[in-house]
């Protein structure tokens, strides 16, 4: 538990040692400071002991003045209140001022979707059913108000003509801009971002709520969405398909339309930090221009979504299996319905790691039932990972934020399919097969290449092969890359490279799904093996998509 030394007990003070306690000062005016009184302390026999032993306590100055003072030796008394005396009671208690109320509209009040689940033992703010005494309701602290109503900015807003300039759509030659100053702060990243928060933070202390505790994996995020935007400039369609999926994603952490403006402000003070020389008031203009664009897309996408859909789903954990030491399938029933496709994603949320999401694939199609199941694999220094496989069970709440990933199927277009599977990779690629079954395979053929180092790795392949037992249209290869892989029945070798010796795959639809380095590598054999980049669907940027 946090405040715990290693190996202490919940609740239980630690041992006294006589080095742990702090000497007398024996002349306080010595020290420049007035005498104080201290409190006498009182002999009391100790329950159970002899009467020559005596506990010494602290007299009880609330108690009520009728009660009789307990008897102890003079011996013991008279040295004691001789060198502290008692002090008089106040005569009235303290004043409190009152609590200042922020000017502007109220917080609006989020209420809990799943507040009766059995196990919702949130850790973050905004999950408590009651509030501390005397506090705010514990649902208002994830609903935080936009910056610049409550309080005026303190970043230093635009010039009106600056603002007028940067409201007309961005450039080539802004494109060409924004590109050569990012390439001057790439190489400095870590700490451009680490003080485009330290403004945001200081000046803007509310927004911090927003963002997990330890702020390293989103400082690396922040940079490589900017990047991101940056190289997507030439392909509208793609870049607005991204944005707005970021937005969407967003609306999870609480994030709202008034945020976007004095995020802006501190984007662009941070990187005139660092981009050196090659900032300049062309320069700005053209970084207000995308910005403005860039959270337009991202705010239009959230305000839609919010007509529709809530900002996350909570689901309650009502199945766990562990299926290799490391490996654990979990079902979760969502709150309310909850719409996906098969091979879409979804960030999650555990009650452990307050704002620390990580993103799971759905492991099956939609179900009547309305439940969800995802493959999870614990890695190292993995706290989302690690939490729901060692830690979750029947009854703990998750957060869901909404589904996202292009990873799914045209059940209209009729093409052959091409699955690379790799690890908890197949969890997407058995949703995909399940929801071929579901439309009909209307004379298509889907081939499933399943992927691991060693045969206990292979958790979901009995369940693939029954299917493939129901379904002719299926066939599914094992394909093992470590020792022993030759006597298992299995292929051996890299999976990527097993699929190329199968080509060519000229007209198929590739999907793949696993590790970054396996479906990197799986996209090039894919393409000399003849399959045209425009049929090859991965979700690598999925955890950009979804922020």
């Amino acid at each position: 538990m946090p405040g715990l030394a290693p190996g202490a007990t919940p609740g239980a003070l630690p041992d006294a040692t006589p080095d742990s306690v702090p000497e007398p000062v024996a002349d306080l005016a010595s020290l420049g400071a007035p005498a104080v009184a201290a409190p006498a302390v009182t002999p009391v026999a100790a329950p159970g002991v002899g009467a020559d032993a005596t506990m010494v306590l602290p007299p009880m100055p609330l108690d009520p003045p009728d009660l009789p003072p307990v008897a102890a030796p003079a011996a013991v008394l008279a040295p004691v209140a001789a060198a502290l005396p008692i002090p008089d009671p106040p005569a009235r208690p303290p004043a409190v001022p009152a609590p200042s109320t922020p000017a502007g509209p109220p917080v609006p009040v989020v209420e809990p979707l799943f507040a009766h689940a059995p196990g919702l033992n949130w850790a973050g703010p905004g999950d408590l059913p009651q509030p501390p005494a005397g506090g705010t309701p514990m649902s208002r602290a994830w609903a935080l108000q936009a910056l610049g109503d409550a309080r005026p900015a303190q970043v230093a807003a635009p010039a009106p003509d600056l603002r007028n300039a940067a409201g007309q759509p961005p450039t080539a030659r802004d494109i060409e801009l924004i590109r050569t100053s990012l390439a001057v702060v790439e190489p400095v990243a870590d700490r451009a971002t680490a003080h485009f928060y330290a403004l945001i933070f200081l000046h803007h202390p509310e927004i911090r709520a927003l963002f997990p505790a330890a702020m390293d994996v989103q400082r690396d995020r922040l940079f490589r969405a900017l990047l991101m935007a940056a190289r997507s400039a030439g392909d509208p369609e793609g870049l607005r398909t991204y944005l707005s999926a970021l937005g969407r994603g967003h609306r999870r952490y609480g994030t709202l339309t008034g945020h976007y403006g004095p995020v802006g402000e501190c984007l662009v003070q941070a990187l005139a930090r660092y981009a050196g020389s090659r900032w300049d008031a062309e320069t700005e203009l053209a970084w207000r221009r995308v910005y403005r664009l860039v959270s337009s897309i991202m705010i239009d996408a959230a305000e839609e979504a919010a007509r529709t859909s809530p900002p996350w789903w909570q689901g309650e954990v009502v199945a766990h299996e562990l299926r290799t030491r490391d490996v654990a399938v979990l079902t979760v029933r969502p709150d309310q319905p909850y719409p996906y496709r098969a091979g879409q994603y979804a960030g999650l949320e555990t009650p452990w790691w307050p704002r620390v999401w990580r993103h799971f694939s759905f492991a099956s199609a939609p179900r009547p039932d309305g439940l969800l199941t995802f493959h999870v694999k614990a890695v190292q220094a993995g706290w989302v990972s690690n939490a729901l496989v060692h830690r979750a069970a029947p009854g703990d709440v998750l957060r869901l934020g909404p589904a996202a990933g292009a990873m799914t199927v045209d059940h209209a277009a009729g093409a052959d399919l091409l699955c690379l599977g790799g690890g908890t990779g197949i969890a997407p690629i058995r949703a995909l097969v399940e929801e071929v079954a579901a439309h009909g395979a209307a004379g298509r053929s889907v081939e499933v290449f399943y992927g691991a180092r060693q045969a206990g790795e292979l958790y979901e392949l009995e369940a693939l092969r029954e299917l493939a037992g129901h379904h002719p249209w299926l066939s599914v290869r094992p394909v093992l890359s470590g020792p022993g892989a030759s006597g298992s029945g299995a292929l051996a070798g890299e999976l990527p490279e097993v699929v190329g010796r199968f080509g060519p795959w000229a007209g198929r639809e590739a999907y793949l799904s696993g590790p970054a380095a396996m479906v990197r590598r799986g996209v090039g054999v894919l393409l000399r093996a003849g399959v045209t980049a425009d049929r090859i669907r991965h979700d690598l940027v999925g955890d950009l998509a979804a922020g």
